[in-house]
């Protein structure tokens, strides 16, 4: 059977190395962050890293946006636009996730309800990386120590949410049942 891509390949290249960025800010932040692991961080590498894939995970989205300006305003539409299907949708959503039940799902447009949820979060809290990132990155010696304090707990906060709905989104995209009978999906 033949495979309907449902993106370009400039959009699968765009999540990918977004994706690989995302992981190589999760490796080295937990490095950073679990004092366990703090042997692995005993050069300044582990940072240089943190911060040149944190410059990727800002870069790549702004690239995608001005490359690809007619489908960022479609997704930004399509991410925004809340029916009663998405209502459904949340109300059907634990049975769909737990009990691989398909056919408790309402009927979904392009972008499922899911899919506008985690676009939602990103747009909310990359921006707060950002800026909670470039506090601890240029100001740590000029902050206000409780400044930076803030920015390092905004930020792990941040990362929290985020991190979870990642493993959502690889769970519902890799793993689940309905998913795996599929076909998977390794090529978003």
């Amino acid at each position: 059977m033949e495979r309907v891509r449902k993106y370009t390949k400039p959009a699968r290249v765009f999540h990918w190395v977004h994706t690989g960025a995302f992981l190589l800010l999760v490796v080295t932040g937990l490095i950073l962050f679990v004092p366990a692991l703090g042997f692995l961080a005993q050069d300044s590498w582990t940072r240089v890293i943190h911060r040149i894939a944190a410059v990727i995970f800002v870069l790549a989205p702004l690239i995608q946006i001005l490359a690809n300006k007619a489908s960022t305003k479609n997704a930004f539409k399509k991410a925004f636009s809340w029916g009663k299907d998405d209502m459904d949708w949340a109300m059907a959503m634990p049975r769909y996730y737990f009990l691989a039940e398909e056919s408790a799902m309402p009927p979904q447009d392009e972008m499922n309800t899911g899919q506008k949820l985690w676009f939602v979060i990103l747009l909310i809290f990359s921006p707060i990386f950002v800026i909670t990132g470039i506090l601890m990155w240029f100001f740590k010696y000029t902050l206000p120590s409780e400044v930076f304090q803030w920015s390092v707990f905004i930020h792990d906060v941040a990362f929290i949410v985020v991190f979870l709905m990642f493993l959502v989104h690889v769970y519902l995209g890799v793993i689940h049942p309905l998913m795996r009978t599929h076909g998977g999906s390794f090529s978003s």
